[in-house]
């Protein structure tokens, strides 16, 4: 269901939705009702529109992953949406939480990835792989507990599982992330990967976005939303 509250922008050709952990973006064979149809359907009470309501979804976000998610309201914005992030134009930061402090302060990780479709699962293979693709990101730790480190990560390719399989593959596997490496699950089944922020020109008003995400209400993103700089 959608409410108000993870409405983080709407106008007349985008909207823009914080997505909470284990809600799924498009539907699959749980079968369970997709977060596109929820958009719909908030659409259409809230317009009070008659018929069906167009929504397309220009992008995804992994089940377990919590932030935000664009989605287009007008079939000239998603297929300008398409060509933006098809042409990487779209600046994504995301926010993970590991256990292993990373190598260095900030860095850039460059592997080949390959998609495991019956395992829905990505691993690093060596360059000549075959239907292996290049993946890059950087990283970088924005702040520390005791336990725990909090990195901001900038994808620059957009792979399966990129950043999970990528941390995992530096010997820092995303908190409660049991698929590629951490060694218990969080309760609730959501992983410490959060799409925090999202860069890019308005696809029909040629505006500037900048849309950032709250991470969700659970004690350790709460710690550490008070420790970074905002």
């Amino acid at each position: 269901m959608i409410t108000e509250e993870k409405v983080l922008y709407e106008d007349n050709h985008i909207i823009v939705i914080n997505k909470a952990p284990k809600e799924i973006v498009q539907g699959d064979i749980t079968g369970d009702v997709p977060l596109l149809e929820h958009v719909k359907e908030f659409l259409k009470e809230k317009y009070n529109k008659p018929g069906n309501v167009f929504v397309g979804l220009p992008h995804r976000l992994d089940r377990p992953t919590s932030g935000l998610v664009l989605f287009a309201k007008t079939s000239k914005a998603l297929s300008r949406l398409n060509l933006m992030f098809r042409n990487k134009d779209m600046k994504k930061t995301y926010w993970a939480v590991v256990k292993e402090q990373p190598p260095s302060k900030k860095g850039t990780l460059k592997d080949y990835l390959l998609k495991h479709n019956e395992k829905n699962k990505s691993f690093v293979k060596k360059v000549e792989a075959e239907g292996a693709k290049y993946s890059e990101l950087d990283y970088e730790i924005i702040a520390a507990s005791d336990r725990y480190f909090l990195l901001k990560i900038n994808p620059k390719t957009g792979r399966h599982h990129q950043i999970r399989a990528q941390l995992a593959n530096m010997g820092c596997p995303i908190k409660g992330d049991l698929k590629y490496g951490f060694d218990r699950s969080n309760p609730d089944g959501s992983i410490h990967l959060h799409a925090r922020r999202l860069e890019f020109i308005h696809p029909v008003s040629q505006e500037k976005m900048d849309i950032e995400a709250l991470t969700p209400d659970e004690p350790l993103w709460n710690a550490f939303m008070k420790l970074v700089k905002h």
